[in-house]
């Protein structure tokens, strides 16, 4: 595990890749680099702490899983803000801002969190480990 740094990027297929672009702008994402036009379009935006969205243009309607990812989660100082701030971008809410208690092992967690829906309906958690 010594060679592992940490989560580098997650990819996203985007069915309007101008409107995801934007949501995760004004969501705070910060375009590193881009590459390709039209359809075969790439961005990397950054999230923080080395690690990145890489956004895919793709425009066919297809919305399934299969088609892009579970959910991005981005680590953020405040989960109220992130929250609001991605509402006022377009984003869906699926999971207002709540503390969560886990009953994990081998230690018990806190989480603050909160989900949105993105514009192309991919899942987007904003995450802060409490305890």
């Amino acid at each position: 595990m010594e060679n592992i740094k940490g989560i580098h990027h997650v990819a996203l297929v985007s069915n309007d890749f101008n409107r995801s672009l934007e949501f995760y702008k004004k969501i705070g994402l910060k375009p590193y680099i881009g590459w390709g036009e039209g359809a075969g379009r790439i961005q990397l935006l950054e999230i923080g702490n080395g690690a990145y969205l890489e956004l895919f243009a793709k425009g066919d309607g297809d919305t399934s899983e299969a088609n892009r990812y579970i959910h991005l989660a981005i680590h953020v100082e405040n989960v109220e803000a992130a929250y609001e701030a991605a509402l006022a971008a377009g984003a869906k809410s699926k999971i207002a801002p709540k503390v969560v208690e886990l009953d994990s092992d081998p230690v018990k967690a806190t989480l603050n969190l909160a989900f949105v829906y993105g514009p192309d309906g991919e899942e987007v958690e904003f995450f802060r480990q409490l305890a």
